[in-house]
Order: structure tokens, then C-alpha cells, then sequence
């Protein structure tokens, strides 16, 4: 089992309750590809570095989880159609 870390923005321009349930199924596609969530680490909204979709601010999400070398691949598939999803990152961990 490898340790990953996912970065998420979220659009800062919907409701609270469409901004969660993008993070749940974010965990869900998680767990259903065999990973495991061991901290989900939320920063809030913050300024983006520069303007993405006439946008200048997102809510900011790291969730941290371990699992095999598929699970990355298969998320970052289903997260990159995610409408609500500025930008994603997944990263591997130095053990």
C-alpha cells in the first residue's frame, strides 16, 4: 500500500451542499477503487494564484489515503469530468 495525497479545488461560486457532496463523492470513488482515507484536511476558500474560468477563488481540499498503485489512476479519471472541480493534483507520499 502506497500513501497518496489528493489536492481539490472546488468551484467557490455553488452552494454549500453541492460543495460537500463533491468531496463525498471524491471519498467514495475512494473507497470504491480500494483506498482507504486517513486524514481529509480542509483549508476553505482561498484566492486562487491566477484567474481559472473567469474564477479567482475555490474552496481548497487535501485528503490523504493509501492505496494500491491503481486507485490514482482510476480517480484522477473520474475526477477530471467533475464540473465542480477547478484543478486536482494526486501525488504519491515518500514513505
Amino acid at each position: 500500500m502506497n500513501k497518496y495525497e489528493l489536492a481539490v479545488i472546488v468551484n467557490a461560486k455553488i452552494e454549500d451542499d453541492a460543495r460537500l457532496a463533491t468531496i463525498e463523492k471524491v471519498k467514495e470513488y475512494i473507497a470504491r477503487f480500494g483506498g482507504t482515507i486517513t486524514n481529509v484536511d480542509e483549508w476553505g476558500k482561498r484566492k486562487l494564484a491566477y484567474e481559472i474560468q473567469k474564477m479567482r477563488e475555490g474552496f481548497y481540499y487535501f485528503i490523504q489515503f493509501e492505496s494500491d498503485s491503481t486507485c490514482p489512476a482510476e480517480l484522477e479519471r473520474r475526477v477530471r469530468i467533475m464540473e465542480n472541480v477547478i484543478r486536482y493534483l494526486c501525488v504519491r507520499q515518500d514513505a
